[in-house]
């Protein structure tokens, strides 16, 4: 378990770089064309990847920190995860960019809007595995690494 905490960094790296080249093949070699929830949700690990990055060369409690930021910004991409399943889901609205969801008040606002939609919705599931959305599996995902970086940044922070 020590070996695997000390090795946090690179892991939480080689996984964010797993969890975006399962995106981009889905997309490009799947045919799956992301909605902009599902960008955001890729920004996430993105900004993730440069605080553990960062820790790899850094020792003692600055590694801690940074390992924590990591933690905070996995929890930040649950959020969004959580908040486009909701979408998916009916739960709520979605953003404005999701689609059209506004009322027009002529033929031409209308036009306007239907031109302006997005060709993905946000509330639209592209693909599911065992009932579960692929936003869904990114909720379960994000929660599971950040609690492995908050782990690694607490016993990083005890060793000093």
């Amino acid at each position: 378990m020590t070996l695997l905490l000390v090795r946090a960094p690179l892991l939480l790296l080689l996984a964010s770089g797993a969890i975006l080249g399962t995106a981009l093949a889905s997309q490009y070699w799947g045919g799956l064309t992301p909605c902009e929830l599902c960008y955001w949700q890729r920004y996430a690990y993105l900004a993730a990847m440069a605080p553990a990055l960062l820790a790899l060369f850094v020792p003692g409690r600055f590694r801690a920190v940074l390992l924590g930021v990591t933690a905070l910004v996995f929890l930040g991409g649950a959020g969004i995860a959580f908040f486009h399943v909701g979408v998916e889901q009916k739960w709520w609205a979605g953003l404005s960019g999701c689609g059209v969801t506004g009322g027009a008040d002529s033929i031409e606002a209308l036009k306007a809007q239907i031109m302006a939609a997005p060709v993905v919705r946000c509330d639209d599931i592209a693909f599911q595995l065992l009932g579960i959305s692929m936003a869904g599996w990114n909720v379960l995902a994000s929660v599971l690494l950040a609690g492995f970086a908050a782990l690694a940044a607490r016993v990083t922070w005890q060793k000093g």
